[in-house]
């Protein structure tokens, strides 16, 4: 079923400009910072701010990197494993501020995510990362420093496939990989129709800043002091290994909280290997996103390769959107700061 909202579409036309006046009024006001772009010879920290990554996989990925051109700096709690983190809560926020500190590293990419960004979110110092602003990439358990980084100081972030978990891979996908290219260059991305088959929930156009991530990450910002912020935004989610009487409980909690009706519309990106597994009985995982998500009355679409999905697609968290389910298209502003010498 497709629902419709007129009124999205027959305002479209004016939402570019409406958007243009739209900024941050958490954090940091009115500020939006672009960190910039890269270039070969650059340098890029890889960090583990959550769980430890396998060796051989990160073995691979850094050989990845190196053949783009860049130089790495590992952080000093990388191959450290402390239960299912990689080392204590201080060495993993001593890292974060370290590679954001050096102004030898140009770039900060999360080997893998796990578990334990909540943990250690409200450790960061948020002026030492508005004062050093970078490439900071990453997504799953990343998303909650996403969204804490984006909100506390303005900094556009990368929700993108990570090292060992993606780039490592044996069958990593071509499109996977290609992502990292956003980090070179300033153009704008367009996800279109040919990348995956995409479909109309509710009708409409809406445009506004990109921002979320991962679906348990975003619920577990609620009720704290980074609670995630969706008013005029276009809010996209993912997960993975979640049943769908999880995800329901999950999106009803979202809904609850109002996150679907403040924002400006809604992307559903993939939900991998999220289908009932211990109930015999069970609603499906489109019938709990339709349900609870629709009633908001927002364009919605689904069907992208954004999260746990291969090829991975990698969106700046914090740019200028706009989606369009009329003719499924969804662009972003390039996460990268234009104004800088060529």
């Amino acid at each position: 079923m497709v629902w419709k909202q007129y009124e999205w579409r027959n305002a479209g036309h004016l939402m570019p400009w409406v958007c243009s006046l739209f900024f941050y009024e958490r954090g940091r006001e009115s500020v939006m910072l672009k960190p910039s772009k890269l270039k070969k010879g650059d340098t890029v920290g890889v960090i583990a701010p959550a769980s430890p990554p396998k060796s051989e996989p990160l073995k691979k990925a850094l050989g990845y990197l190196e053949e783009l051109g860049l130089n790495i700096k590992l952080g000093k709690s990388v191959h450290k494993k402390f239960g299912y983190l990689a080392g204590g809560d201080q060495e993993r926020t001593e890292d974060i501020h370290m590679m954001f500190q050096d102004r030898d590293v140009n770039a900060i990419i999360c080997a893998c995510g796990g578990f334990g960004t909540g943990r250690i979110v409200s450790k960061l110092d948020f002026d030492l990362i508005g004062k050093n602003p970078k490439i900071f990439w990453g997504y799953s358990d990343i998303t909650f420093l996403h969204t804490a980084i984006h909100q506390k100081t303005g900094l556009v972030t990368f929700h993108g496939p990570m090292l060992s978990s993606d780039i490592g891979l044996p069958d990593v996908h071509e499109l996977t990989k290609e992502s990292f290219q956003q980090l070179f260059h300033t153009k704008d991305i367009d996800y279109t129709f040919n990348r995956s088959k995409l479909e109309t929930v509710v009708e409409g156009v809406a445009n506004g800043p990109v921002i979320g991530g991962n679906l348990t990450l975003l619920v577990s910002t609620l009720g704290t002091p980074f609670e995630i912020n969706t008013k005029g935004k276009i809010l996209f989610i993912e997960d993975i290994d979640e049943e769908p009487y999880k995800v329901d409980r999950m999106i009803n909690q979202l809904k609850m909280a109002n996150k679907f009706n403040d924002s400006a519309g809604i992307i559903i990106g993939d939900f991998k290997n999220c289908e009932p597994k211990k109930r015999e009985s069970s609603l499906t995982l489109d019938e709990v996103l339709n349900e609870h998500i629709s009633c908001a009355g927002k364009p919605v679409m689904k069907g992208f390769n954004i999260g746990h999905s291969s090829p991975s697609i990698a969106i700046p968290i914090g740019s200028m959107g706009r989606m369009n389910t009329y003719d499924h298209s969804f662009s972003i502003e390039t996460g990268i700061n234009e104004d800088e010498n060529e």
